[in-house]
């Protein structure tokens, strides 16, 4: 008896989010590359894996169902040897890395993943790249969690290349709250707080309206309507953050605004090249002005920063479970995602050199993969890199490489253009 208390005391319950990850046609997993600057010691970590990771709760439990159809994370032991893959492949005759390392992350997304064990996996493959001298694949079940408590756990358990004993940071780690204006203090918070609420109730229409009858505008660049994609095509592509700097400082909005501009710049300009299809108001011409782009993500930008959304949404799914059931809220779920296109996200990594179990980073590439869109998009950020990470249902875009030249050729439109307009500033 003690035996099962204990037991039962040790079970945790999935959150809502998670059990609708854990559906069939929700099914959602994060693949993450890690470059590194050397060869990768395998058994340096596997040691690291053991000394950090598995310390967290999630990434020691596997995943159970209860007779009453709920799923609830349960203790287990295991070897954390057996989740560190090292593949045996003769790299010497691999004649184009890049590629391979393409086609091996893309058959691990397509992979179907154990659910009787821990929910996640590392494949260590010391093959040298044009951006890395080894790398370090993982997989993670989306119910562990999302991408920005991801990269906290990435930043907990790496440590600075330049100070081996201290954590690195982002540039949100040391934001500095200034004290001043004392006195119009609660005055501003309650303001913030009136347009918090309004554009809060203004976004929820807007989903509303989407699960009820609005859907985006149909293009050759959304998937199929029901199904979850069964094939994907995983690559990265790394650009300067400098570039974008650039253009957010030109024209006074965040890295958001630019990464969004350019992300609708080079949907445009890939529907029109190689379709003859024109579905925003511009498209990137010469006599086009590209800084048109960002300074409507900004307004849309502007937008979701007071908005609070993502908390309401879910306190509302936890309620929709509650009164109508996982299987309402889980339709609900893929109705939103059969009207949009896409997915867009943007999560901020370590902006010093990192290293991760010893090992120097060189980049950082991540992507979440799900839901019936054919087409998903993430940055991430490391030091002075920006990696451009696209998951594709390759039946619906079968040259996912010629998007990425056009998402990087309009953010070199775009900063040319910023450019010109700086040296007419300092002209004027």
């Amino acid at each position: 008896m003690e035996k099962e208390d204990q037991e039962t005391s040790a079970v945790e319950p999935l959150s809502p989010i998670s059990q609708l990850f854990l559906s069939p046609t929700l099914y959602c997993v994060i693949i993450f590359t890690l470059g590194f600057k050397t060869r990768c010691n395998p058994s340096s970590i596997v040691e690291g894996i053991k000394n950090t990771w598995i310390k967290f709760p999630r990434f020691s439990c596997k995943l159970e169902m209860k007779k009453n159809g709920k799923a609830v994370w349960v203790p287990t032991t295991y070897e954390v040897e057996d989740h560190v893959i090292v593949p045996d492949i003769d790299y010497s005759n691999i004649e184009n890395p890049d590629q391979f390392i393409e086609d091996y992350t893309s058959n691990i997304a397509n992979t179907p993943m154990d659910m009787s064990k821990p929910l996640w996996e590392f494949h260590v493959l010391n093959i040298k790249t044009s951006n890395a001298e080894s790398l370090c694949i993982g997989k993670l079940h989306h119910s562990l969690g999302d991408g920005m408590s991801l990269m906290s756990l990435l930043l907990a358990i790496s440590r600075k290349t330049s100070d081996p004993e201290a954590l690195p940071t982002t540039a949100a780690t040391r934001k500095h709250v200034d004290s001043n204006d004392k006195d119009w203090w609660l005055v501003g918070r309650f303001w913030f707080m009136i347009r918090i609420i309004f554009t809060t109730v203004i976004e929820l229409f807007k989903y509303c309206l989407t699960l009820c009858f609005m859907r985006d505008t149909k293009t050759p660049l959304k998937g199929k309507t029901g199904d979850r994609v069964q094939s994907r095509k995983v690559i990265h592509r790394i650009i300067s953050l400098d570039d974008v700097k650039l253009v957010k400082n030109t024209m006074e909005m965040k890295v958001n605004d630019v990464l969004l501009g350019m992300t609708q710049a080079g949907l445009s300009r890939y529907l029109s090249r190689k379709y003859g299809i024109v579905i925003f108001p511009l498209w990137i011409r010469s006599e086009d002005d590209p800084l048109e782009y960002v300074q409507r993500a900004k307004s849309t930008m502007d937008i979701k920063k007071l908005s609070m959304e993502s908390l309401i949404c879910y306190g509302l799914i936890k309620f929709a479970m509650k009164m109508f059931g996982e299987k309402v809220v889980e339709t609900l779920v893929k109705r939103i995602f059969d009207h949009t296109t896409l997915a867009f996200s943007n999560v901020m990594g370590p902006d010093e050199e990192t290293s991760f179990f010893g090992h120097p980073m060189s980049y950082v590439a991540a992507s979440a993969l799900g839901g019936s869109q054919a087409l998903i998009i993430h940055f991430v950020s490391y030091v002075n890199k920006i990696i451009i990470n696209l998951a594709v249902d390759t039946s619906v875009i079968p040259d996912p490489h010629l998007l990425c030249d056009d998402l990087v050729e309009s953010l070199n439109i775009i900063k040319l253009a910023a450019l010109e307009k700086g040296v007419h500033k300092m002209e004027v």
